[in-house]
């Protein structure tokens, strides 16, 4: 990602990937499967990881690795975002950064290889290197055990009750295979990469104008004044969609759009949140704009297979605009969900 002040808008895209790519060690950006935790030290509790609308376990939805050059307190740094899926809910959302210096307890000081590991096993790793264990179902900090094996960890009645009914309940009895036989619960998102990349940087504004200005000429100074009064009556709503949807049509497959302290372009006139609606950071900065989730997100989720499923029109992520350091614990931030449901 690029450094702060600099505010380029970098797009994320999601594209399938291995699954040695996804995993810690590699730092990724990514959407679903389980958290790739960055650093293992005060992760989020199962409390912390609930809906506060309904109380149940959030999902994981998608992380990004952001660090920020210049702040040696920062040069791994990553914010983890959380939402319910469970219906009829579906509506709780959650959001959580974790920052780390070079040299820490739990990474190489140099970058990692880019090439596979000799061990590609997919096995699924459900013990950080802190020795923590985490939930066989969601991959979130799992305080609760099994009380006839002792082996398999969960982070909530729930997912224990989840993972009884599709295997633990035949894998109990065989302890020594746990690792190897975690079902698939259907409690996780698909797993995606996000690639980055920066926008273009052809302005809409630019191309309206063009546009306008060929059919100015070609039709006269009355279409010019009928243009200026439509321009008049046009709602401020239907103004903010239409910006909307003329900003991603120059990369429509987009998921993501980066750029600490940029603005987000909102879908909707309704729902617009004024600054006294973003809370400050506990240590009293001013919170601001990370990153926006589009719409386009849902489309690889398969959400649409939940019945009441979750949905949004954007996702609005902000975090301190200090990026405070709080130890090698994870700092909860604040996100903003826009629907689509008023739009024209």
């Amino acid at each position: 990602m690029a450094a702060a002040g600099a505010r380029p808008v970098e797009l994320g895209f999601a594209e399938s990937a291995p699954a040695w790519r996804l995993r810690s060690e590699q730092f990724p950006s990514k959407v679903g499967g389980r958290p790739a935790w960055l650093g293992a030290a005060g992760l989020p509790g199962p409390r912390a990881l609930a809906c506060e609308l309904c109380g149940r376990p959030l999902s994981f939805l998608l992380q990004v690795y952001a660090p920020l050059p210049g702040r040696p307190d920062a040069f791994h740094r990553c914010i983890f975002l959380f939402c319910c899926r469970e219906q009829p809910c579906c509506a709780g959302l959650r959001v959580f950064r974790n920052q780390l210096p070079r040299k820490n307890d739990f990474y190489s000081y140099e970058p990692p290889s880019e090439n596979p590991p000799p061990e590609t096993g997919e096995s699924v790793c459900l013990q950080l290197k802190s020795g923590a264990h985490l939930c066989r179902v969601c991959g979130c900090l799992g305080p609760k055990t099994c009380s006839r094996c002792h082996k398999a960890y969960y982070c909530s009645k729930e997912h224990q009750t989840l993972d009884w009914r599709l295997g633990h309940k035949q894998a109990c009895a065989q302890p020594d295979h746990l690792d190897h036989i975690i079902p698939d619960h259907n409690f996780l998102f698909p797993e995606f990469e996000i690639v980055i990349e920066t926008e273009d940087e052809i302005m809409p504004e630019v191309v309206e104008k063009e546009d306008y200005s060929e059919i100015i000429e070609s039709m006269g100074e009355a279409l010019e004044e009928e243009l200026d009064s439509m321009a008049k009556h046009e709602s401020r709503k239907d103004k903010i969609f239409q910006k909307f949807k003329t900003q991603i049509a120059l990369e429509p497959e987009q998921i993501l759009r980066y750029g600490r302290g940029i603005a987000p372009i909102w879908i909707s006139g309704e729902n617009i949140p004024q600054e006294k609606d973003i809370p400050d950071c506990p240590c009293g900065a001013k919170r601001i704009l990370e990153f926006q989730v589009m719409p386009q997100l849902l489309n690889y989720l398969k959400a649409d297979r939940l019945g009441k499923s979750i949905d949004w029109g954007i996702l609005a992520v902000f975090t301190c605009a200090e990026s405070c350091s709080l130890g090698t614990g994870y700092t909860e931030e604040f996100v903003w969900k826009q629907d689509v449901t008023d739009t024209p």
